[in-house]
C-alpha cells in the first residue's frame, strides 16, 4: 500500500511485528504527513466526527496552511527568483491536474488556480512557486535550477577520449526531458532480428528498453539538485553505458544496501509524485529489480553500481 503510489505523498511508515501476551501483532506507525494534503487516489479524505468525507476547498487551504517551514525536502522549497508567471498554466490545467485529482472532484471544483498550485505543492503559502513547480511546469526550467538536464554523449570508442558521434543536452520540463530522453535512448539502441524456423521474427536489442528507462528514470529521480549545476550525465560507449547522477545515497539507503530490494528511500519525494502522476513510475521502490530482470532476460550482464558519498554510476554493458 506504501509502494503502489495511490497515496501522494508517499507516507513516512515503519511496520513492525510484535508479541503481546502471546498474540502476535502487525504494528503500523505512520508519521505525520509534512507537506499535506494527502490525496488517496486524487481524493483527499478528512475526518468528520465518526466519519470521513472528501475535504472541502476551505479544508484543502488549512491543510496546506500546516506544511512546516523547516525540513522540507528541497522539491518543495520556494523559489524566490520566480513568480506564476514564470509557471506554464496551461499545461497544468491540460496534462497534469486531470491526472493528478479525482475527475469528480474536478467537476465540483470551484477553486482558484493559485488555490489548486498550493493544494498540490506547486505553490508555497505565500504564492511563491515551488522547485516542483518549476521542473515540471517552468516555462525556463534550467534559468531557476540550472543543473535539471541530462547531458547525452555518444562516443565511439569505450573510453571518454575517442571521437564522439552525437551529443545532445536534454533540458525543458520533466515531461520534455523524459519523452525526449526515450526518443533519444530508442533511436542508439540498435535492435537485430533473427528469423526462426516458423518464419517468426525474433528482435534482440543491444539494450533492453524497460531497463534503460528505469535506470535513467532513477537517475532523475534520486539526484540532488541542491548546491549543484551538474547535470545527470549519460554516456553511451561501444561496449556500455554510464549513468552518472549526482547526490550520494540518501537516507535509510547506504552504500553497503544500495540495490538491494525493499531499501529506498527518496530525496525527492514530491518528484517522485509527480512522476507517478505523469505515468513515469507505476510503483516504488523496483526500479532497479525491473532492470535486473529486463537484462537477464535480454542476455545483458546484471548492472553495475559504484556508489560514492556525491555522486553514483550505473554502468550497463551490452549483450556479449
Amino acid at each position: 500500500m506504501r509502494d503502489d503510489g495511490n497515496i501522494q505523498p508517499m507516507p513516512s511508515m515503519a511496520v513492525e511485528k510484535k508479541v503481546l501476551c502471546g498474540c502476535e501483532l502487525a504494528v503500523v506507525i505512520v508519521q505525520p504527513s509534512i507537506a499535506p494534503p494527502v490525496r488517496l487516489r486524487g481524493r483527499t479524505w478528512i475526518r468528520v466526527g465518526p466519519r470521513r468525507a472528501i475535504a472541502t476547498r476551505e479544508e484543502e487551504s488549512r491543510l496546506a496552511e500546516r506544511r512546516r517551514a523547516r525540513d522540507i525536502p528541497f522539491d518543495i522549497k520556494p523559489l524566490t527568483s520566480a513568480t506564476i508567471h514564470d509557471l506554464d498554466l496551461d499545461l497544468f490545467k491540460r496534462e497534469y491536474l486531470p491526472l493528478a485529482v479525482a475527475p469528480e472532484i474536478l467537476e465540483q471544483n470551484k477553486r482558484s488556480i493559485e488555490d489548486q498550485l498550493l493544494a498540490l505543492r506547486f505553490m508555497d503559502n505565500n504564492a511563491q512557486p515551488t522547485v516542483l513547480s518549476m521542473m515540471v511546469l517552468g516555462k525556463d526550467p534550467q534559468r531557476h535550477i540550472p543543473c535539471d538536464y541530462i547531458q547525452f554523449l555518444r562516443i565511439d570508442g569505450n573510453v571518454l577520449t575517442d571521437p564522439i558521434r552525437d551529443q545532445k543536452e536534454v533540458n525543458g520540463t520533466l515531461i520534455d526531458i523524459l519523452r525526449r530522453l526515450d526518443e533519444i535512448l530508442e533511436a542508439h539502441n540498435s535492435v537485430a532480428s533473427s528469423i526462426t524456423a516458423g518464419t517468426l521474427e525474433v528482435r534482440h536489442p543491444e539494450y533492453p528498453m524497460p531497463a534503460l528507462q528505469q535506470l535513467t528514470r532513477n537517475a532523475v529521480l534520486h539526484r540532488t539538485y541542491e548546491g549543484t549545476n551538474a547535470p545527470v550525465r549519460i554516456y553511451w560507449f561501444s561496449d556500455r553505458i554510464e549513468i552518472h547522477s549526482p547526490g550520494g545515497p540518501f537516507g535509510q539507503v547506504s552504500r553497503e544496501n544500495f540495490g538491494q530490494p525493499g531499501v529506498t528511500d527518496y530525496r525527492n519525494p514530491h518528484l517522485a509524485e509527480a512522476m507517478k502522476v505523469l505515468g513515469y513510475v507505476q510503483r516504488f521502490g523496483v526500479g532497479i529489480q525491473i532492470a535486473r530482470e529486463e537484462l537477464k532476460k535480454n542476455g545483458n550482464p546484471m548492472p553495475e553500481f559504484t556508489v560514492e558519498l556525491t555522486h553514483i554510476l550505473v554502468t550497463i554493458r551490452r549483450v556479449p
